[in-house]
């Protein structure tokens, strides 16, 4: 199981994730960097993981619409390999967005209008490249338009009919709440159903014991933050995990 630490952006700087309410987030304060800058944080998070892959949220695309790639292009020529939610809402603004970076492109339930949106990107950049985020605040979906289900089992359904391999599921109101892994059955379940899927969850993590649970219900990749930046999770606990 791979620990895929999270960059959430807000007017340039990295900033810390207070249950999905993006207007009190504030530059993060980490153990591991005297920074905010998109670099420098995500330079100490390999240095200290051991890992080049990492998780980008533009939250300023996000709220209007119109992403900037500049960070991911820069975090990219530094070596990084990155999956990135940059607010896609059309299918022209996806694929300009694709062809400047080389990371793989989230699709994110809370701004994707229908389930034939998603469809339309898995068929114009390939399954491998596309991940659908099934995003959630305390287990409701937040969906971007009318289009979709009202349940979270019929929008993942939908999401495994178009296509998709790789998906995560993100609580929201679970993200800095250092409360643990809110949907650990509801991945069980997933992984049990759809072998071949490729789950990534997020939201709660505090520590080994966390990450072991999530291994154990077969999850792929867990996104982390706020444990990484507080040092309750480091290089020794992954290798922990390694060795389980």
């Amino acid at each position: 199981m791979q620990i895929i630490p999270v960059l959430d952006l807000k007017g340039g700087l990295v900033v810390r994730g207070i249950a999905g309410r993006r207007e009190l987030y504030k530059p993060v304060v980490s153990a591991l960097c005297s920074t905010a800058d998109p670099a420098g944080v995500a330079c100490a998070l390999r240095e200290e993981l051991g890992t080049g892959s990492m998780y980008l949220a533009d939250l300023d695309g996000i709220a209007s619409g119109t992403a900037d790639p500049a960070i991911c292009m820069e975090l990219e020529e530094l070596g990084f390999r990155l999956m990135i939610d940059a607010g896609m809402r059309s299918l022209p603004q996806a694929l300009d967005f694709a062809g400047r970076v080389e990371g793989d492109l989230i699709a994110a339930l809370e701004t994707l209008s229908s389930p034939r949106l998603l469809e339309d990107l898995v068929g114009e950049l390939g399954p491998r490249r596309v991940i659908f985020s099934l995003d959630l605040s305390s287990g409701r979906p937040l969906t971007g338009g009318a289009g979709w289900a009202a349940e979270v089992e019929e929008i993942a359904a939908s999401a495994f009919s178009v296509g998709i391999k790789r998906m995560i599921l993100l609580d929201l109101a679970a993200v800095g709440s250092g409360e643990g892994p809110p949907h650990l059955e509801t991945c069980l379940g997933w992984k049990e159903r759809y072998p071949e899927l490729e789950l990534i969850t997020g939201g709660g993590v505090r520590n080994l014991d966390d990450l072991l649970a999530l291994k154990k219900a077969g999850v792929d990749g867990v996104l982390v933050a706020s444990a990484l930046h507080d040092g309750r999770i480091g290089r020794g606990e992954v290798e922990q995990l390694s060795e389980s």
